[in-house]
């Protein structure tokens, strides 16, 4: 290296070094902040009353519920993304991104406009006797509402890098489209799939907007965690930071799972295409 670029070569790494220092003080600063606030004794404490296995309980429920509800409808649009061209395509993707833009309690408000009594779809579901605002559904309707572009957009990432010879070796065997979809694409999208299922899970444990929004906040009905954090920090803080750390623990759980699924997996997946070579 030249004597004339070491200066640059410091600037360059003093801005990196600054740049991880910012980071480090906006995102781990608070979890510190957090993680000290409260003795273990206390959160073990905490993490035992009624109230808090309650709404633990309830956010389990409604967040893999919204899992397996954004999987479900989900799947057919990441595929039809990923293996199609078709007039209107743009607009497709923006409606699958949109959820992530806008703010959660316009989210709420359009699923009450929607769902609720007076909504578009509220009087032919209150005549089939179905109320859905200010309930656990609704919990799972929102959940899945916000939590849908995690699902699409990582399957579809996944089921786009299936390199196409494969699909072309199946149908020229005859194999119809939904047996290639079946034992073709979806094995070896797998772990785009599965790592979409997990972040769709960490969004919809985490809704808070949408949720107060259209299904209000009801102890034992659609008081979610996220909702316990925001009724406890009016009147007792210790309570919300307990509740907090909760969160934090099994969010930091499930997204270190992932990673080092996803590690072992791209690592097997190395090892036997150097093998195959």
């Amino acid at each position: 290296m030249s004597p004339a670029h070491r200066p640059r070569l410091w600037v360059w790494r003093l801005a990196v070094a600054l740049g991880v220092a910012l980071f480090l003080a906006l995102v781990g600063l608070p979890l510190v902040a957090l993680l000290v606030r409260v003795p273990p004794g206390e959160l073990l404490r905490r993490a035992g009353s009624p109230l808090v296995l309650q709404a633990l309980q309830l956010s389990l429920f409604t967040s893999l519920s919204a899992t397996v509800l954004v999987a479900a409808i989900g799947l057919p649009v990441a595929y039809v993304l990923a293996t199609r061209q078709f007039r209107g395509r743009r607009v497709l993707e923006t409606l699958v991104e949109l959820p992530m833009v806008i703010p959660p309690t316009v989210a709420g408000v359009g699923l009450l406009l929607a769902f609720g009594r007076a909504g578009l779809a509220g009087g032919v579901l209150s005549a089939l006797g179905i109320s859905v605002p200010f309930t656990t559904l609704a919990v799972v309707m929102a959940e899945a509402f916000v939590a849908l572009p995690f699902f699409v957009s990582t399957t579809a990432a996944g089921l786009r890098e299936v390199e196409p010879r494969y699909r072309e070796a199946a149908a020229t065997l005859g194999a119809t489209p939904p047996y290639a979809f079946r034992r073709v694409l979806l094995p070896l999208a797998l772990p785009s799939l599965i790592a979409g299922s997990a972040m769709t899970w960490a969004r919809a444990l985490g809704e808070f907007g949408a949720t107060i929004t259209f299904a209000g906040n009801l102890p034992g009905r659609t008081q979610t965690l996220p909702l316990a954090v925001y009724v406890a920090l009016q009147s007792d803080v210790q309570a919300a930071v307990a509740l907090s750390v909760i969160l934090l623990i099994f969010s930091f759980a499930l997204l270190l799972t992932l990673r080092s699924f996803s590690s072992g997996w791209h690592g097997t997946r190395a090892y036997a295409h150097d093998s195959n070579g």
